[in-house]
């Protein structure tokens, strides 16, 4: 998978007791859990693309066209137990390792565990050095309701600008997981404001990508169509306009709830072709999800 576009910075931070850090902080993973985190190497980056040279993500870059892009919002539907915060995960450590890029990730549903990210950092390198070093850019914030997940992003677009005016190093990558989780509570019914705070919530996160020169990526629940019976990101039609790129992830009919297969499908694209179609395997991504049993409606 690759980020395509000017990035220049992703971070992402994590602690193994699932710290939340605020922007003002001045915190990363490594230094409040210093024994605890671990880094990735990174590509050097072109004007072009940046390669997260992972083998297991092949079959996603196909359906991005070769991977992630700036300025734009990358959406990642599926129901409970299919792969989407796995996939955030991959695509953070993927990241802060491979890339040496800055990160941002947004839990608004307690999907994100230390450990887990830990075991995808390990399985990528046995350097506790580098392990540091990734997880030094990875900066983890939890927002659990949509005005905590708006103060967030506004926070995060004001420090993105005092970075970009001293030249420090920006984050280039922001991840929600999920957006689903602070919204649908809010629709529903009559429930005006509901959807304008929904759209406020758009707007900065299309701002974020198109202004700050930021990959996005959010995740999204799924129903059924009333007509067709089949799977479908869930929010509604004025959301629908959100996302450039959205991919529908599906448990494989023959692999079994259990099974690590998944069918990632393409819906929209503002590049390839609609209903092009991927079979990956979400367990060479890295360990096992936990079942939606135990997890609920967190993957």
């Amino acid at each position: 998978m690759q980020i395509k576009t000017t990035v220049r910075g992703t971070w992402v931070a994590q602690s193994v007791e699932l710290l939340t850090l605020d922007f003002g902080s001045g915190h990363d993973l490594r230094t409040s859990c210093l024994s605890s985190w671990f880094l990735l190497p990174s590509v050097p980056s072109s004007s072009l693309s940046y390669s997260l040279s992972s083998p297991s993500f092949i079959s996603l870059d196909k359906l991005l066209d070769a991977g992630l892009y700036t300025g734009e919002v990358t959406e990642i539907a599926g129901g409970p137990g299919s792969g989407k915060t796995q996939v955030c995960l991959c695509v953070a450590a993927n990241v802060a390792y491979g890339l040496q890029q800055n990160v941002v990730y947004i839990d608004s549903n307690g999907g994100l565990t230390a450990s887990r990210i830990l075991q995808l950092l390990q399985a990528r390198t046995p350097a506790e050095e580098e392990q540091a070093g990734a997880l030094q850019r990875i900066q983890v914030v939890r927002a659990f309701d949509i005005f905590q997940m708006l103060d967030v992003l506004q926070d995060f677009r004001g420090t993105v600008s005092q970075q970009v005016s001293s030249g420090s190093a920006a984050a280039k990558a922001v991840v929600v997981d999920s957006v689903t989780a602070v919204v649908s509570p809010l629709l529903g019914g009559q429930q005006r404001e509901g959807l304008a705070l929904m759209m406020q919530l758009a707007r900065e996160l299309k701002t974020l990508a198109r202004d700050l020169g930021v990959a996005v990526v959010v995740t999204n629940h799924v129903i059924r169509d009333r007509d067709s019976g089949d799977l479908k990101p869930a929010l509604g039609r004025s959301w629908s306009f959100v996302p450039s790129t959205r991919i529908l992830l599906d448990v494989d009919e023959g692999a079994g709830a259990s099974g690590s297969r998944r069918r990632a499908c393409l819906t929209k694209s503002p590049r390839l072709p609609t209903g092009f179609q991927e079979m990956v395997d979400i367990g060479t991504w890295g360990p096992p999800e936990q079942s939606p049993a135990s997890q609920g409606d967190q993957i």
